[in-house]
């Protein structure tokens, strides 16, 4: 059983329901609604999962308590049950408030925006569905102006605003819509491999890594620039720890210039290096050293000398889970900040603000590659 700061309870109708046997909570910076799925197991005739059954029903809204941290505020998706002669095991899945601006049609009247604030455009879209919209972070200039698309969901429209800006839209545990960007906050304590890391994997994946990125690019013409002086646009960057000759060539997205180009190039550079050394850790126990519950989008210190990390990286999704097996575990998918950062954009007509391009990953990743001139080393298992 879990410890009394870790007892998960399901709040409906003012009741809370308890005793879960399975629990599954996710969360992560690349979603805007965070989801539960909750599991209890009863033998025949299961008179507790029936009262369960009877109370709790797809479309309530609901909380999802850790102890007495709130963890989610949204809505029961389902509620399936199997049985038999023996057992009875009911199931609740639901998702954060966030989730109706992911499945639902963007209908905020008149549609169309002039001179406003990001959060401001995402508030009105956002209220249509009883969800309201927090930022963390400063949001830029205001926009010139912005239309909902036909068929495009509410985040659908959120996202074609917030790609500019380079921002991310994630969930709270209100509910609330968040705009923010990576890593802002600090965990509370560290990965520790001998310490408190039960299991790592990591794929250290470079298929998709070049050593040279260009992107080339046109930008619109004028009377004193036209021609080859705008078609010919284009800028470059190098990830230095790609040994061999490897170059991919991008076309820029709308009209730019050199420098956003050369932003561009050095954000598919930082963001590639970065996916390659995304890492999932499981620890034991929902909560760091300090009492808190980990979260996504936290920087957290990695110390693990298997992978060859000694460094902060970014937790960009966190799976709290409980089984009868392994007791309460945290799952931390993690990698440096960039992995988690928007490409920069050319600035489209009506969109005020000049795009930033990310910085190029610098950090003491494993090293496996040997060069030409050196002799193989023998490694004997």
């Amino acid at each position: 059983m879990p410890a009394p700061s870790d007892t998960v309870r399901l709040e409906v109708g003012g009741e809370l329901f308890g005793g879960w046997l399975s629990v599954g909570i996710s969360a992560g910076l690349d979603r805007a609604a965070r989801d539960f799925s909750l599991g209890v197991t009863d033998r025949w005739p299961g008179e507790g999962v029936a009262l369960v059954s009877r109370r709790v029903k797809a479309g309530d809204l609901c909380r999802l308590w850790i102890g007495d941290d709130l963890v989610l505020t949204g809505f029961v998706d389902a509620t399936p049950i199997e049985y038999d002669d023996k057992e009875i095991t009911l199931s609740v899945r639901g998702r954060s408030k966030t989730a109706d601006l992911v499945d639902c049609a963007a209908l905020s009247s008149p549609g169309q925006w002039t001179n406003r604030r990001v959060e401001q455009i995402a508030a009105d879209l956002a209220k249509v569905y009883g969800v309201s919209v927090v930022t963390a972070v400063d949001t830029g200039a205001v926009v010139s102006d912005h239309q909902i698309q036909p068929g495009e969901t509410v985040m659908g429209s959120i996202d074609r605003l917030l790609t500019l800006r380079q921002l991310l839209a994630t969930d709270d545990a209100q509910g609330r819509l968040v705009l923010c960007r990576a890593g802002s906050a600090r965990a509370g304590g560290a990965l520790v491999v001998g310490d408190n890391i039960l299991t790592g994997s990591a794929d250290l994946d470079w298929t998709d890594r070049f050593k040279h990125y260009i992107v080339r690019g046109q930008s619109a013409g004028s009377d004193l620039s036209f021609g080859a002086a705008v078609a010919g646009l284009e800028g470059s960057a190098t990830d230095k720890a790609v040994g061999r000759n490897r170059v991919m060539v991008l076309s820029a997205d709308g009209n730019g210039d050199t420098q956003s180009c050369r932003q561009t190039a050095l954000w598919e550079a930082a963001h590639r290096a970065a996916k390659s050394y995304e890492t999932s850790y499981t620890v034991q126990g929902w909560r760091a050293a300090d009492g808190r519950l980990w979260q996504p989008g936290q920087m957290v210190r990695v110390k693990d000398p298997i992978i060859g990390f000694d460094l902060d990286l970014l937790i960009g999704e966190v799976i709290y889970s409980l089984t009868e097996a392994d007791g309460t575990r945290a799952t931390l998918l993690v990698a440096p900040k960039a992995a988690w950062e928007l490409a920069p954009q050319v600035p489209e007509a009506g969109l005020s603000g000049q795009a930033k391009g990310a910085e190029m990953v610098t950090f003491a990743a494993p090293s496996h590659q040997a060069s030409s001139a050196s002799k193989p080393t023998i490694v004997k298992f």
